[in-house]
């Protein structure tokens, strides 16, 4: 099984090439371009100095994290019409976006943030398998950035970051258990998964399906396993990206 290469050259096990481009966005508190494959994904973090409504009206200590995700229309081979064209988010985006929000949520202490809204934004470039786990890795990165900013216009005692968060796919293909799967292999999966991990090795969030198929408990542990490896490379890789600034 490990000796099974993949069309991309890859073993079963291995992550595509990582890349993040810090400050993409001059005028977000932080920002990075990840670029995961062929997959390229822009992540910004900007704070507000309010809460939502609710907050107040429930009277919620603490700051709130939100996050909106979006494929631009060139981002995938046949064009994607925007949204606000059609009037309403589709089922999805909205998904994900959701999922995005939780994911950084369980990073942070929203008390140490006081009384701000972060938003988070994750527009997708290009689009090749991995949307999702793309924009969850690289906004921990953006938010990390932004932090040391607030920080240092002492806007920020301390930081309200917990552990570092990163998500990646996992699937079966033809029988195999791969780690980070392109659109191809996505496409051709019979069990499609996507696991968020943080740095203390907890689970935030689990999703996975038999795509017309089902799975066993022994494939399950095998996914999971493959995963968590790929999780403990992507934290390495955000944290270089963090440190360099």
């Amino acid at each position: 099984m490990a000796d099974f290469i993949r069309a991309d050259g890859r073993s079963v096990n291995q992550l595509r090439p990582l890349r993040f481009q810090n400050h993409i966005a001059p005028y977000a508190a932080g920002s990075t371009l990840i670029e995961w494959g062929k997959t390229r994904v822009i992540c910004a973090v900007t704070i507000e100095e309010s809460v939502p409504r609710w907050m107040k009206e429930q009277k919620v200590t603490g700051g709130w994290l939100t996050a909106e995700y979006s494929m631009l229309p060139y981002s995938t081979l046949e064009r994607k019409p925007r949204d606000i064209s059609k009037g309403k988010l589709d089922g999805r985006s909205s998904e994900i976006q959701r999922l995005i929000g939780r994911s950084i949520r369980a990073a942070v202490n929203l008390e140490k943030f006081g009384p701000r809204t972060v938003c988070v934004d994750c527009d997708v470039l290009q689009a090749d398998g991995g949307t999702r786990t793309a924009a969850i890795t690289g906004a921990f990165v953006a938010l990390s950035l932004a932090v040391k900013k607030l920080i240092a216009e002492k806007k920020l005692v301390e930081s309200p970051l917990l552990a570092s968060v990163a998500a990646v796919s996992i699937g079966i293909v033809e029988g195999r258990a791969l780690l980070d799967l392109c659109y191809t292999e996505d496409v051709a999966a019979t069990v499609d998964m996507n696991l968020v991990m943080n740095a203390a090795g907890e689970f935030i969030e689990l999703q996975g399906s038999g795509e017309e198929a089902t799975f066993t408990e022994a494939q399950l542990a095998e996914l999971i396993a493959t995963g968590k490896a790929g999780i403990r490379d992507l934290l390495v890789a955000q944290q270089a990206a963090i440190t360099q600034g």
